[in-house]
């Protein structure tokens, strides 16, 4: 069952007359799916993203939000259904401790003081941020910062999470971290997860992915078949780590298939390999 469909949807900003940042694009979203959208910059995945929660507005096409188009009138009744964590968290705090800043959201939705008080905690607890509840956020490494803007995220239990390229200050180390944080959540609470990234060991661990191209949807696929493609340079992706290093040791020697291998296949095949030598 699909809780995002988009369907023919064109936009462009007023004062750009000629040119569409979206051109017909159509796509849908299932439950509890993690849907990776990748592509050049300026291929329209921020935009799609804003669109689905209602920060900009199509010029035409359809959005469905769990069974419903979305209108004018319901936009911020589909929002509170929709949790948004942006490329630079310092844009998102607004409380002066790490606790107040994850109670924000539930305060503004008139959440009880001991209901906000556990979820506060579970959502801290489930990012591992609770000793830090009592610091500025200002104060915190980039990594803590997103944990963060994740926990006040997960504290208003959002039917889908939207990471807004929430990874690409972090070091590979705080990447991998995060995005692990993300898929425990999302499979603990059946969140459905859509995020944009130029990371592909991050796309690696999403259910599905969606390339787009100038404004329109290039290609939908598993990442499986999509780092099997010989034209990821082209799309201005790169490969992943562990098809660089599969590249690398076959031409030293090692009998490796052509198709793509996670760390843990690869891992198995190198053993594979080392005993028949």
């Amino acid at each position: 069952m699909a809780i995002i469909d988009v369907k023919n949807v064109f936009f462009k900003y007023e004062s750009d007359n000629d040119h569409y940042i979206l051109k017909d694009v159509s796509f849908h979203v299932e439950h509890g799916e993690w849907l990776s959208i990748i592509g050049h910059n300026g291929s329209g995945k921020s935009t799609t993203v804003r669109l689905i929660d209602g920060l900009l507005e199509a010029e035409s096409g359809e959005i469905y939000i769990t069974g419903d188009l979305l209108t004018p009138e319901n936009v911020w009744e589909k929002r509170h259904q929709i949790g948004m964590v942006f490329q630079n968290p310092d844009n998102q705090f607004v409380g002066a401790t790490v606790e107040d800043d994850v109670a924000f959201g539930l305060e503004n939705q008139g959440v009880t003081l001991e209901e906000m008080k556990a979820r506060v905690s579970q959502a801290l607890d489930l990012v591992g941020m609770s000793e830090f509840k009592q610091r500025e956020p200002a104060r915190l490494s980039g990594g803590q910062k997103q944990r963060v803007a994740i926990a006040g995220v997960v504290a208003l239990r959002p039917k889908i999470m939207i990471l807004d390229e929430a990874t690409s200050m972090l070091d590979p180390e705080g990447r991998l971290a995060l995005i692990e944080t993300v898929k425990r959540i999302k499979d603990q609470y059946g969140i459905t997860v859509i995020s944009i990234t130029h990371d592909l060991d991050e796309v690696a661990l999403s259910d599905r992915v969606l390339i787009m191209k100038e404004g329109q949807v290039e290609s939908t696929s598993r990442p499986r078949d999509l780092f099997g493609r010989k034209d990821l340079q082209l799309l201005g992706l790169d490969l992943p780590f562990t098809q660089h290093l599969k590249i690398a040791l076959k031409a030293s020697g090692f009998d490796l298939p052509d198709d793509y291998l996670t760390e843990k296949e690869l891992q198995e095949k190198l053993w594979e390999s080392t005993f028949k030598m």
